[in-house]
């Protein structure tokens, strides 16, 4: 039956099936009719909150989110997990399952907002596996009834057809859905490790077909717990293993997969990109530099102070390009180790960051913090970092008047913080996009702003780092919200995918 009997409203559904029509008709869609998607799957299944997972090169990533779980906008997912390919890969399409059997994968971060189960769907765009559609619901001893897993599978299917069509879609365009849960090798042994199903990606990847793999030994080391297991198979070839039980029985999953190289990391691009914006604040300190060296008796005390001032506010700006340089071409992994996150004070924290902006941004800040919030479980040093980037954004892309305001709370589970401006906001289809890699809103003789396009995607690896994540959304009224969320350090989350 659907959450707390709650009745569906058929006129909200059919109004909201009409808006995505119409996007879809007019040559429109992306994130917006994906969104609206997401928030009828609410109104026909009666849940708590909705949310869609499209598939990354070595994660999902949480693009569209609804009622109880707008939190989760942005956060990656680990959909090659054993655990959760085992709930997505056997059984109906429909998967219906209690947020324990996720165990560290997610489930008592579920649990920690009242969510109880999930009904799931796997979307596909024609043979192509491209994401996982949600509903989530607060009664744990309900079920989801005939009409609600007919609703959710229909609005699965309209998300496929979305794709299919390719208009903004998917969300992340630097390449095609590379994780399939169907598509990558995967195995399923019974509890004494006997090979039980071996799917045709298994058999490409070891040269091994079903019939020879099958009712036979496991032929690779077995991971226990969490860890991966990296074993070089005879033909040379490095891959990596992960297995978890599969919910509900004593059968283990096994997700393996071929090492992958280590990725261009773009030197040559960076320095090339970068060089501009090195030597530009450079320039300036020298120049001014010079001046106060060379004319210093002649200028008046007024001149001076204002060539001091410029000085420092470069010289800042220097600093930040350099954090980004190293980071850029430092290590690629995430996330980090969980004993080098540390409990701090996030209020502290923000406060003292604040201070650590320069004057002009301090004063288009407004600072709304509380007196206390739970400790944060990170990185202290690199908020500083982080704010700086959210609040240069805000004033580069506001018109006139910089109008920033920051905040900051807690759930059960994270804390967090924003920084809400009223600039000139972003567009749903770039929310995503913003987080790449030398991705800029204006390109070639557009460009009226500065940057490389670094900021936001260094942002992203440095919270994801912290098993945090990271996410933008338009501000009702216009402009941008930038929030970031930490794991509580009185919540056992990290480690979480």
């Amino acid at each position: 039956m659907v959450d707390a009997r709650r009745p569906v409203d058929a006129t909200a559904v059919f109004g909201g099936l009409a808006e995505i029509a119409e996007q879809l008709a007019t040559g429109a869609g992306g994130l917006p009719a994906l969104q609206r998607t997401v928030d009828v799957t609410v109104e026909a299944t009666a849940a708590a909150g909705a949310a869609f997972i499209e598939y990354g090169h070595d994660s999902g990533r949480v693009v569209a989110a609804t009622a109880a779980l707008d939190w989760s906008l942005g956060r990656p997912v680990d959909l090659i997990h054993p655990t959760l390919r085992g709930l997505l890969q056997y059984g109906s399409r429909v998967r219906e399952f209690p947020v324990g059997l996720l165990g560290t994968v997610g489930g008592e971060h579920l649990r920690g907002r009242g969510l109880a189960r999930f009904v799931a769907v796997e979307v596909n765009a024609g043979s192509t596996a491209v994401g996982v559609l949600v509903a989530g619901y607060r009664d744990a001893e309900d079920t989801a009834g005939a009409e609600e897993r007919a609703a959710i599978g229909f609005l699965a299917g309209l998300v496929g057809l979305q794709y299919t069509l390719g208009r903004g879609l998917p969300i992340h365009r630097d390449g095609a859905p590379a994780i399939d849960p169907v598509g990558e090798p995967f195995a399923l042994l019974d509890a004494d490790h006997l090979v039980r199903t071996w799917n045709p990606a298994a058999a490409l990847l070891t040269a091994r077909s079903p019939e020879a793999a099958i009712g036979e030994p496991w032929p690779f080391p077995l991971p226990s717990g969490a860890e991966t297991v990296e074993h070089q198979m005879a033909c040379g070839t490095w891959i990596q293993i992960r297995a978890a039980t599969v919910p509900g029985g004593t059968d283990v999953g096994v997700s393996f997969r071929a090492r992958a190289d280590q990725p261009s990391d773009g030197r040559d691009l960076f320095i090339a990109l970068t060089g501009h914006e090195l030597r530009t604040p450079i320039t300036v300190i020298r120049g001014y530099a010079d001046t106060l060296v060379e004319h210093w008796d002649s200028l008046d005390e007024g001149s001076r102070r204002e060539a001091i001032y410029v000085v420092g506010q470069r010289a800042r700006e220097l600093s930040r390009l350099v954090d980004r340089l190293l980071n850029a071409v430092g290590d690629e992994s995430t996330p980090g180790d969980a004993s080098a996150l540390l409990p701090f004070d996030l209020v502290d924290t923000l406060t003292a960051a604040v201070d650590d902006l320069s004057p002009e941004q301090r004063r288009t800040l407004t600072v709304a913090l509380p007196q206390t919030l739970p400790k944060a479980l990170g990185e202290r040093a690199t908020l500083a970092t982080i704010l700086a980037e959210f609040v240069t954004n805000a004033g580069k892309y506001s018109l006139n008047w910089v109008e920033a305001v920051l905040t900051a709370g807690a759930d059960a589970q994270t804390v967090w913080f924003r920084v809400a401006d009223r600039g000139i906001g972003i567009r749903p289809e770039h929310v995503e996009q913003a987080f790449e890699r030398f991705w800029q809103l204006e390109t070639g003789d557009q460009r009226t702003r500065g940057g490389v396009g670094l900021g936001l995607y260094l942002v992203r690896r440095i919270v994801e780092r912290q098993h945090g994540w990271v996410s933008l959304r338009p501000r009702q009224g216009g402009g941008t919200v930038a929030e970031v969320r930490l794991p509580r350090a009185d919540a056992d989350t990290h480690g979480e995918a």
